[in-house]
């Protein structure tokens, strides 16, 4: 059995990410390819407390370092006991949200550098990155405006200042530039089917072949 392919959405707040998801996943499997929707922080029982801890409560509960260091953590769990298993057995993963979140979160947003949330990452993961990651872009007040009323109490980057999430946002873009042979941005201004259209375009672009053998 061939390993799976493992997919990350990423963006700021109000990108529509969860929906892109779930089209994604019936795109897949509409096709027959086995795959799973998972997301992060959480993923696993443990990293789903962690979880918890991270996008409740105040903005200051946290230092930033205590935040990455608990988003690995979380991480590291979901990563061993959830995606390597799940693409070993061959099926493909998409996950809302991945490392790429933390470097422009805590990294960039948080200030504490692209460099210090790498080196985090090698300690905790290694090489392990996704195959391809998709990056939902919109103006922030855009995407802050579409969160009000949906956060269910987990809103506490939502209520961080607007300067961070600026910050957070040029870090997605800065993150796709320099690694142009895995990301991609998706203008997530436009409706959810233009958006689906572009993503699946670019999943086609990036696995076609192997798509194209499990359709024939």
């Amino acid at each position: 059995m061939s390993r799976g392919i493992f997919i990350s959405l990423e963006g700021g707040e109000g990108a529509g990410k969860s929906t892109q998801i779930k089209s994604l996943s019936k795109r897949l499997s509409k096709i027959g390819l086995n795959n799973i929707q998972t997301r992060e922080p959480g993923g696993t029982p443990g990293a789903e407390k962690i979880r918890d801890l991270l996008v409740r409560g105040d903005v200051s509960r946290w230092t930033p370092k205590t935040e990455a260091l608990l988003m690995f953590a979380s991480r590291q769990e979901h990563v061993e006991k959830v995606i390597k298993p799940a693409l070993a057995s061959g099926n493909w993963v998409i996950c809302d949200r991945f490392a790429d979140s933390s470097v422009a979160y805590q990294g960039i947003g948080h200030g504490l550098g692209a460099e210090s949330i790498e080196n985090l990452h090698q300690w905790t993961l290694g090489d392990f990155k996704p195959d391809l990651t998709l990056v939902l872009d919109l103006p922030v007040s855009v995407g802050l405006e579409r969160t009000q009323g949906h956060s269910l109490g987990e809103n506490r980057f939502e209520d961080m200042d607007t300067s961070f999430h600026e910050r957070m946002r040029e870090g997605f873009l800065s993150i796709a530039r320099d690694n142009p042979e895995r990301c991609a941005v998706i203008d997530a201004t436009r409706s959810q089917d233009d958006v689906a259209s572009d993503i699946w375009d670019r999943v086609l672009a990036k696995f076609g072949k192997i798509i194209s053998g499990q359709s024939s």
